[in-house]
């Protein structure tokens, strides 16, 4: 009852004034235990940040510090946490703290093992003897692989800051772990140079080292991600190759001053490319292809100075999709350039896909819960639900999406709208000079422009009802089961200019030498892909591309709004008709303000001024309706798993 009683509360203080007031939740990190390690070999918070423990693989796991600092026992209750199971600890000692599970690590670091650094404390994953400066320019020094060491990590090891590591044809089954700083890591050909994890080692590149560069070669086939660095200043990924690693193709987390730049990701359940918790991010994405992922670009809780230009996003579940949630530190998303890309042929239902990407499917571009984003002069076609769909997202907080720009878009074939704005939403979105054709609701532009007065309350429920459905059918085991070994392989690659003889160059002052002038990019042509035709639609829901609870919630969370609605005006207009103690201006002043006050007007007259039903009976008519409502959205919730 307290959820319903929430929800109903959100969404009357939502129409009421916009934006629920209150400070920003600083959000959380979330490590992930798979079988048998953890999702992350270091990880960076701040003292007394929020760490949640997931169990995501199927053996029991627990978290134990070496020395004592936390333990997941002593907040889940058992040493055992089971698949699925998740608990929190708090980090209120600064430090380095080494933990392990008891039942797959050792206390030495072995096995099921990593580290969380608490607090500003100056750590190398190398150790104490390895805490070496990044550089900014080659040393000179080629480290070559298979010639002058066998695999790719004994090369690795071997290097000094500013050395090339360049790796000869041939396919390494290796994880790669990089903890010095400033190496460039460089296949001598893009197609025939392999990373390849073989569906059992997490990650096929790890980083955990400043300034390092990773170029002109393909990774495939890890558990978790292709090319990964976690918690570095300076990073690039020039000309590589992701191809059917499981969770993400091209990853940056806790990172800033980067470049992903003519790569190309494929195959990942999660996003072909992610940065994710970083403000400033100082990145750029730039002229890549992402393709039969579930998300094309995934960006939670990243922004400032993060530009995403120039690049095709195509077949994937959904296409491009800031997102804010509390399971990483610093939200909300905010300050990110989306400019000048082709964003084509999106809700894809034959590509891996986790639960959580599932309520994305079929936009094209998706703000959720998102602040000050710009999206301008992109070809978005063929989505099979929104071209662009600014939307609010609900984790552990309800985060609005506020302040963000549509404008000088080239959208066209989408299944429910070209461009949508979802409710409940913040202020100051704006959409203006876009070429779309339908919008949700109608008339988003001429209300919702970027210039002149706004209508407030301008906002459409059926994503919301569309997103509730998703989720229950995430929750419910109903998300297409399309293994990620399964995924095509892609065409040969284009290689680096200038191959293994190109230059040398650490990832050192990336965002300055890579940001783009947005103002001089223009609309890209539109792709070889043809039209789609308009969806069957029931209810604002595509019915060929809607499970039974998507079309449940969409029926009832879309049109119960409607139903309510006539049924209170057509009451109070019947009161208004049997009334005799007022005056025809009185009168005529009510009716004025039940049909022109959006959905207050009529509860204002309803519980406040009608006289000829009784009192109990209007409360209930107005407050049961509002039950009503916040009931299912607390159904959705709970079968969805968000509470």
């Amino acid at each position: 009852m307290r959820v319903v009683a929430a929800l109903v509360a959100g969404l009357l203080l939502t129409a009421c004034v916009g934006v629920g007031g209150g400070g920003v939740p600083e959000g959380e990190t979330r490590i992930d235990m798979m079988d048998n390690f953890f999702s992350r070999d270091v990880t960076r918070v701040p003292v007394g940040g929020r760490v949640t423990f997931r169990n995501a693989g199927r053996a029991v796991h627990n978290a134990v510090a070496v020395d004592h600092a936390f333990s997941t026992e002593a907040t889940f209750g058992d040493i055992a946490m089971p698949m699925e199971a998740q608990t929190t600890v708090t980090s209120d000692e600064p430090g380095v703290h080494l933990f392990y599970c008891t039942f797959h690590g050792t206390p030495d670091g072995d096995g099921m093992a990593a580290t969380l650094v608490v607090g500003g404390v100056e750590y190398s994953p190398g150790g104490d003897e390895s805490l070496l400066e990044p550089v900014a320019e080659a040393s000179g020094m080629t480290r070559r692989v298979p010639q002058d060491h066998p695999t790719v990590q004994e090369a690795v090891d071997a290097a000094d800051p500013g050395d090339l590591v360049l790796v000869g044809p041939g396919t390494y089954r290796e994880q790669v772990d990089v903890t010095t700083p400033s190496l460039v890591l460089r296949g001598t050909d893009r197609n025939d140079v392999v990373i390849d994890g073989g569906f059992e080692r997490p990650n096929g590149i790890n980083i955990t080292a400043d300034g390092v560069a990773v170029e002109n070669l393909t990774v495939r086939n890890a558990v978790q991600n292709g090319v990964f660095w976690t918690g570095v200043t300076g990073y690039r990924a020039s000309y590589v190759t992701s191809v059917n690693n499981a969770v993400y193709g091209i990853y940056a987390f806790d990172a800033t001053e980067g470049l992903f730049e003519h790569s190309y990701a494929s195959g990942s359940a999660d996003a072909g490319f992610y940065i994710g918790q970083c403000r400033p991010c100082r990145a750029v994405i730039a002229s890549v292809v992402a393709e039969y992922n579930a998300l094309g670009y995934s960006g939670t809780n990243a922004g400032g100075e993060l530009q995403i230009v120039n690049s095709t996003w195509r077949h994937n579940v959904a296409g491009i999709a800031p997102n804010t949630l509390d399971s990483e530190l610093l939200p909300p998303v905010r300050d990110v350039d989306i400019v000048g890309n082709v964003v084509a042929d999106h809700g894809r239902t034959d590509v891996p896909v986790l639960g959580i990407e599932w309520p994305a499917l079929g936009n094209g571009v998706i703000l959720a819960g998102a602040e000050d984003i710009r999206v301008e002069r992109n070809r978005i076609v063929n989505s099979a639900t929104h071209g662009v769909l600014v939307t609010p997202n609900l984790s552990k907080h309800f985060w609005f999406a506020s302040g963000n720009v549509v404008r000088d878009n080239a959208i066209s074939g989408s299944g429910i709208a070209d461009v949508a704005l979802s409710g409940p939403a913040g202020a100051e979105n704006c959409f203006e000079g876009n070429r779309a054709a339908t919008a949700m609701p109608p008339g988003l532009h001429a209300f919702q422009g970027c210039a002149g007065p706004r209508l407030p309350l301008r906002w459409n429920l059926s994503t919301l009802a569309l997103n509730a459905g998703r989720f229950a059918e995430a929750s419910t085991g109903q998300v297409p089961d399309n293994p990620v070994e399964d995924g095509p392989l892609p065409p040969r690659q284009p290689q680096m200019p200038g191959g293994a003889e190109a230059e040398v160059r650490p990832a050192a002052g990336v965002y300055e030498a890579a940001r783009v002038d947005l103002d001089a990019i223009s609309l890209p042509p539109a792709p070889d892909d043809p039209p789609r035709g308009r969806e069957l639609l029931v209810a604002g829901l595509p019915v060929a591309a809607t499970g039974p609870w998507s079309l449940f919630f969409g029926i009832y969370l879309y049109l119960l709004p409607g139903v309510l609605l006539a049924a209170w005006v057509a009451l109070a207009l019947w009161d208004l008709a049997r009334r005799e103690d007022t005056t025809a201006g009185a009168t005529l002043g009510w009716v004025l303000v039940v049909l022109l006050v959006p959905l207050l007007g009529v509860m204002a007259y309803l519980l406040f001024a009608a006289v000829t039903m009784p009192r109990w009976f209007r409360v209930a008519v107005v407050l049961g309706g509002l039950l009503a409502y916040g009931a299912l959205l607390g159904i959705g919730a709970l079968v969805g798993g968000v509470v």
